[in-house]
């Protein structure tokens, strides 16, 4: 059993699921905290319309995803800015673009492919040097961001008008955490799959929140949950042969009703 879990590709699939779990937990707790689960679902299936066309142009989806994705998300915080639209109907609008092209660009390709099928439904296995690569330039990027921008998104998570009113750009700082959290959406959805993806970000951050007192400490635990979920599910997903993905996700909804019990239990205790 150890040496299976020696084989570079097992390998390369754990340092991928510890870098994504670490990056979706990290960027969960604003996503969480705001309110914007929906954002993560809007982003995924943005996503989605990027893989297509990379599918459609017989390249690399992510290179073509990256980009699409990053668009997407400039125009839902555009429309939200600069309309009178709340920020789920611009999501909704933009989600419903995406794929709506998505559809068409997949249509447009004569030939069979089973890339859809793997990025729908995440392959982590599947995970190359070169998709390693990116993810660790992106966690790279995550870190420097808990140093230069935690504080400025916390302070405009709890208090947007007061975080404006004390020289906060918080409309270019909304900006930099969509663009980062669109980029950690298209690498996570190698592992987790488009229809999985939102999950992977949202369920470790609400299980922190359940058990955590402070910010920091939710920030800190949802980044544990990520990580240590997803060593859990793809050792468990290759033990018994089941999507990976999809076992992450259980372990991680697991966690989830384990934080509940213990919330209420601390409840109790406490009066």
């Amino acid at each position: 059993m150890i040496e299976a879990f020696m084989q570079s590709f097992m390998l390369r699939a754990m340092l991928a699921g510890i870098l994504v779990g670490f990056m979706s937990s990290y960027f969960g707790v604003f996503i969480v905290q705001r309110r914007m689960s929906f954002m993560g679902s809007g982003l995924s299936h943005a996503a989605f319309g990027g893989v297509a066309l990379g599918i459609l142009l017989s390249t690399e989806p992510l290179w073509i995803a990256i980009p699409f994705t990053i668009i997407a998300s400039i125009g839902i915080t555009l429309l939200k800015d600069k309309t009178k639209l709340g920020s789920d109907t611009s999501i909704g609008i933009l989600f419903a673009i995406s794929v709506a092209l998505g559809i068409i660009f997949l249509s447009l390709k004569r030939s069979y492919t089973a890339d859809a099928f793997a990025y729908l439904f995440g392959s982590i296995l599947s995970v190359q040097t070169s998709d390693l690569i990116v993810t660790m330039i992106l966690a790279l990027l995550t870190v420097l961001t808990f140093f230069f921008y935690w504080s400025r998104w916390a302070y405009s998570t709890f208090d947007r008008e007061l975080a404006s009113t004390d020289r906060i750009h918080v409309t270019i700082d909304d900006y930099v955490l969509n663009i980062l959290l669109a980029i950690t959406i298209v690498v996570s959805v190698k592992l987790v799959g488009i229809i999985l993806v939102a999950a992977f970000l949202v369920i470790p951050a609400a299980s922190a929140r359940l058990i955590a007192g402070t910010f920091f400490s939710m920030t800190i635990i949802s980044i544990c949950l990520g990580v240590i979920s997803s060593i859990i599910g793809l050792i468990t997903s290759y033990i018994f042969d089941l999507p990976s993905g999809a076992t992450i996700i259980l372990v991680q909804a697991l966690i989830f009703f384990i934080a509940i019990a213990y919330s209420k239990v601390s409840i109790k205790e406490s009066i």
